[in-house]
């Protein structure tokens, strides 16, 4: 880290005030004459970034299949001349910008999968488009923004490839598939990535990437030290009892009665056993199913959930808890019960390094300004760019989305068929991830 954060490593907390952050930028480290000219890039190339984001809106794919989108992608990568490598995780596209002139590596990351959602927005530039999915065929649509991500971070691109002489050392420019996750029975995003080399050749020493919001008001931006979205960790009980007629239960082990309390008890984890003052923690049954028959007690029921943590302590506490309290219930009522955790899939805690947070904000008060940089609370949501942070310092960021004229209350939640979020939000994306790298490339002389 002191390699890293040459600059700051004088500030211990873990959070630093805007007031502090205003005089650090006004002392120069925020390279005013550099942002300058990157917010009138910005709006020079606004309108290309627009048309960008429409296209891929109209044109959404799923995870693992984004194979039109990582085309249109690499012919544009190709264009401004950098050097690109496809095919990373299937569909991933990577591009590197080389200065020429020593420093650090700095990647920028989007993710490019659209969700098994059909649009109801009546826009010129509505998805209609459909997908397979597990052998059926769906509706497909970019309904949590990742359109707009990648046209933000070909933006960035362009200003960046732009102002190759005012960088030092090289930016590789990430756009990821299937952050959503992979289908049934395949592997992919940002883990994958990363088991392919993405972060090496040349060795990362720092990622950025942000996520725009469609309950945050366009022109601000959301940060957080530590943990800003929660690890993710599927789970699946199987719980086996004494098949019976429903009339005699006495004669049977009844699974449906020991999964309900099963299911009640798990909630017991968290409000009697995680210190919820520190960090949010989560246990959700998503789906269970037993039996056939109302006058049947039947054998076994199946149960999945998820489970949601925001430190390193909730969620090794959560591994032990789960299977204590379903055997412990299982046991009392004569069934057996097994516990798979994780299921299928699990994403890490997406951790904004506390020192880099540190470095970064007088770029995000010199960007924004100051009254729209908002220290924010986490999301028990989940994020696989925490695979990127677990191997080297990185900062997730919330961009806003949501048009001044909507109250929050009244804006449309990511993945759901009315998910909106305004062209005009994009600037400030495109503005950040700039900035981001330029300042980072400049602290690290």
């Amino acid at each position: 880290m002191k390699r890293l954060l040459p600059l700051f490593n004088r500030f211990k907390p873990a959070a630093i005030s805007l007031t502090a952050v205003s005089l650090i930028a006004l002392s120069g480290i925020a390279h005013a004459d550099d942002h300058d000219k990157v917010s009138m890039m910005a709006d020079k190339i606004e309108p290309e970034v627009i048309k960008w984001r429409h296209h891929l809106h109209q044109n959404p794919e799923l995870s693992n299949r984004e194979f039109e989108t990582a085309k249109y992608v690499e012919k544009y990568l190709r264009g401004l001349g950098l050097e690109v490598t496809t095919g990373i995780a299937i569909t991933g596209v990577v591009a590197i910008l080389d200065s020429g002139k020593p420093g650090p590596t700095v990647a920028l990351r989007a993710d490019m999968d659209g969700l098994p959602v059909p649009e109801q927005n009546d826009l010129p530039f509505k998805s209609t488009a459909k997908g397979m999915l597990d052998g059926n065929e769906v509706p497909v649509m970019h309904a949590c923004g990742h359109d707009t991500h990648m046209a933000m971070l070909m933006g960035a691109a362009k200003i960046l490839t732009d102002m190759k002489g005012e960088l030092r050392g090289k930016v590789k420019f990430i756009f990821q598939p299937a952050e959503e996750g992979a289908p049934s029975g395949e592997k992919g995003g940002a883990e994958v990535m990363v088991q392919e080399g993405v972060l090496k050749n040349p060795d990362v020493d720092v990622i950025f990437g942000l996520h725009i919001s469609s309950n945050t008001d366009v022109g601000k931006v959301r940060y957080k030290h530590g943990g800003i979205m929660a690890a993710v960790d599927p789970f699946k009980i199987i719980v086996k009892g004494k098949q019976a007629h429903g009339a005699y239960p006495w004669k049977s082990v009844d699974p449906i009665t020991t999964s309900a309390q099963i299911i009640m008890a798990l909630q017991t984890v968290v409000s009697r056993e995680i210190k919820v003052i520190d960090d949010a923690a989560v246990v959700t049954i998503g789906s269970i199913h037993g039996g056939n028959r109302s006058n049947i007690i039947p054998n076994e029921v199946t149960m999945v959930g998820t489970i949601r943590t925001l430190n390193k302590a909730a969620r090794e506490h959560m591994y032990e808890a789960i299977p204590r309290k379903v055997k412990g219930i299982a046991d009392s009522m004569r069934a057996e019960a097994e516990v798979i955790l994780p299921l299928d899939y699990s994403y890490p805690i997406t951790f904004n390094d506390p020192a880099l947070m540190d470095q970064v904000l007088p770029t995000l008060v010199r960007t924004a300004g100051k009254e729209n940089v908002i220290d924010s609370k986490a999301v028990t949501g989940a994020e696989d760019f925490s695979f990127f942070q677990q191997e080297i310092p990185g900062i997730y960021l919330w961009v806003g989305g949501k048009p001044l004229d909507v109250s929050e209350a009244d804006s449309p939640a990511h993945h759901t068929p009315e998910f909106f979020v305004d062209d005009s939000g994009m600037k400030l994306g495109v503005e950040l991830l700039t900035n981001l790298t330029l300042d980072y490339m400049n602290s690290a002389k």
